[in-house]
């Protein structure tokens, strides 16, 4: 008895010794002339000489970068059970992740395509192409990771969307976007460049692995739809998810891990 219960103390160390390790970093955007804060949670590794590849996972409206790893603790598992770092940043309450066109302070887009990822391959051993990085992201979050991923294949080589906003269009008093865009009224044309649904002439078969997921009860999911359809009319290979659920986070809890399965399939891949 006194053996099994020694063997069960040292197993549970050994397990407990195996985690992912969550920190918050300060980012600096040239672009924006600030810091931006942003989690980082790193596998607990065989070797400290792996290169990893590496997840940005977005949050929503009104979020920040503590959302995820504050409201779904398995997201730490998976940086584990996949062997991948996942990256957090702060998107400013209500940037979009877009580069605004109204307001020079703010240009997320800039920000996480370009100066946090070669923030995070200077500072992490990172498998520093494009088959070493995939985006994914929440409501707003969603729009930005696909709206990013299409602009940006040279960065990200898969992305995905969980509720995503992939259209602003029929939402032009909603979110703050107006403020970053002007008014839908005056200036349709921003709308429509910045909504993903019509940045779909930018991939071509096979280009970009896309996983999209939206419940049925959601206020996204029509044009979540009408993405799925769009892409299917242009013969683009995506994964298309829905099942009954709404816009919450008990729906994204469950989301993420398909996201990150699907991720880690194309990194194994790659």
């Amino acid at each position: 008895m006194k053996q099994l219960l020694t063997f069960l103390f040292l197993l549970i160390a050994i397990i407990s010794v195996k985690a992912s390790k969550v920190d918050t970093v300060s980012t600096y955007s040239q672009s924006m002339r600030k810091n931006i804060k942003a989690v980082v949670i790193t596998p607990d590794i065989a070797s400290a000489n792996e290169k990893l590849p590496v997840l940005y996972l977005l949050h929503g409206y009104s979020g920040n970068q503590a959302d995820w790893i504050s409201k779904v603790k398995s997201v730490a598992d998976y940086a584990d059970q996949y062997k991948m770092i996942i990256v957090c940043p702060d998107g400013n309450f209500s940037s979009w992740y877009f580069d605004s066109p109204v307001d020079n302070s703010l240009k997320y887009e800039t920000y996480v395509s370009t100066e946090l990822t070669a923030w995070i391959d200077a500072h992490y051993k990172t498998i520093n192409t494009r088959a070493g990085r995939a985006i994914t992201g929440l409501s707003m979050g969603g729009h930005g990771a696909l709206y990013l991923a299409f602009k940006h294949q040279d960065i990200f080589g898969a992305a995905g969307s969980m509720s995503g906003g992939v259209d602003i269009r029929p939402f032009p008093l909603n979110w703050d976007i107006a403020k970053k865009l002007g008014s839908y009224a005056e200036f349709p044309e921003r709308w429509d460049s910045h909504s993903v649904i019509n940045l779909t002439h930018l991939l071509t078969p096979k280009s970009l692995p896309l996983i999209i997921d939206c419940g049925s009860e959601d206020f996204f999911y029509p044009v979540n739809v009408k993405l799925h359809n769009k892409l299917l009319d242009n013969n683009i290979p995506h994964d298309f998810i829905s099942r009954k659920g709404a816009h919450n986070w008990e729906y994204w809890a469950n989301a993420i891990g398909y996201q990150a399965l699907f991720f880690s399939k194309f990194f194994k891949a790659s």
